[in-house]
């Protein structure tokens, strides 16, 4: 990570000293604007969105500023206005894969899935390389076509230029392995990411949850430690309290979710809100009151799946469970294999009495991901197995 972030603090030099030499150069304009997006994509720091606002409005008005502009919207999490810069850099630059590229990821944030394919596709037509095959792969997950993803990200592999790239498809392949049971295969891709780009700190937290499914506790959790120190980013910091809670070190658990707590203000604070991710956070600290609000105020805003489970999970959380089952299904809807919506779905059928089918979906989150969450599959088993003695 540390060579990484002091490549891109280069690349902005650079990009500053032209700047400073010709300071009506709209296209470094919109280049350091992007780089001031991966640099709070790669450091967890959130100020730098408003140094990327900045520079994208002296790009002025034109295609890449749009591409920009619609990227840091999407890593604000303000769906909506990424939905609609796209649409302004589409027009202005109508052959841009990138610019569909960033339409593919609004949309299907938004949970507008048939636009999410056109966009795709349009990608693909433009430009068949890492990043469309990339998109591809994820949409064709979202529809449980897990042999299609692995298809569209080997050939996202195969295209990939940049050692940046090669780790970026390593993880999304091992994540693809991970989440379907096999260790092995998610561990090799993992390790030859990193291979390729030592200090990244995705194959970082993909080796981290190996070791943590493995049994490798105390490695998991140096690895963790290590890996908040340096990227403090809410998915990294969640998935590190639940391991510590799974192993009974709840104090240190909640400390950890007070840094996630304060990260999430942070990252408000520059306008990059995310109430999904804490929807999920307060219902990991049993906080089913907070878990609703920020679920509710996130499905006022996008009706993806994503949201629909989050909904699901908070409304069991506060006993309205026939509530919470409409909401789990509008998350199995695309058919999605996902472990944790399996589990929070069975879990709400267990609440509702319906025991053969809690048992189903409770099967079905475990033969997909054992190994889904620390905390989580724990329960997962021992629900099952409480629902099975009560037979």
């Amino acid at each position: 990570m540390v060579a990484q972030q002091n490549q891109m603090h280069r690349v902005v030099h650079q990009l500053q000293q032209r700047l400073h030499r010709v300071p009506d150069d709209s296209s470094s304009w919109a280049q350091l604007g992007a780089s001031y997006v991966e640099l709070a994509r790669v450091t967890a720091d959130p100020s730098y969105y408003a140094k990327a606002e900045g520079a994208l409005k002296n790009a002025g008005d034109t295609g890449l500023a749009a591409v920009g502009m619609g990227t840091l919207a999407n890593a604000r999490h303000d769906f909506h206005a990424a939905r609609d810069w796209a649409l302004r850099a589409i027009t202005a630059l109508p052959s841009s894969a990138e610019a569909h590229g960033v339409l593919a990821d609004a949309l299907t944030q938004l949970g507008d899935d048939a636009g999410a394919q056109d966009a795709v596709q349009k990608m693909l037509d433009l430009k068949p390389n890492t990043a469309s095959f990339a998109r591809a792969s994820f949409h064709l997950e979202l529809h449980g076509d897990v042999d299609g993803a692995r298809d569209a990200m080997t050939r996202a592999l195969t295209a990939a230029a940049t050692p940046e790239e090669v780790a970026f498809c390593r993880y999304r392949l091992g994540e693809l392995a991970f989440d379907h049971n096999r260790l092995d295969e998610a561990a090799q891709h993992y390790e030859q990411g990193l291979a390729a780009r030592g200090d990244d700190m995705t194959l970082t937290q993909g080796m981290a949850k190996v070791a943590a499914a493995r049994g490798e506790v105390p490695v998991a959790i140096e690895q963790y430690r290590r890996l908040v120190a340096r990227a403090p980013l809410p998915q990294y910091l969640q998935e590190y309290a639940e391991l510590l809670a799974a192993g009974g070190r709840t104090e240190e658990a909640a400390e950890q979710y007070e840094v996630l707590s304060e990260q999430q203000r942070l990252m408000e604070s520059q306008g990059a809100s995310d109430d999904l991710a804490a929807a999920l956070a307060a219902a990991d600290r049993g906080d089913g009151v907070q878990a609703l609000r920020r679920a509710e105020a996130e499905w006022g805003k996008r009706q993806s799946v994503f949201v629909a489970d989050a909904m699901a999970w908070a409304l069991h959380l506060n006993g309205r469970d026939a509530e919470a089952l409409t909401y789990a299904d509008r998350a199995a809807s695309l058919g999605w294999q996902n472990a944790t919506f399996s589990y929070h779905r069975g879990m709400i059928l267990a609440a509702l009495g319906r025991v053969a089918e809690a048992q189903e979906a409770l099967v079905q989150a475990l033969r997909l991901n054992a190994s889904f969450s620390p905390l989580h599959a724990l329960k997962a088993g021992r629900k099952l197995a409480e629902l099975r003695g009560g037979r």
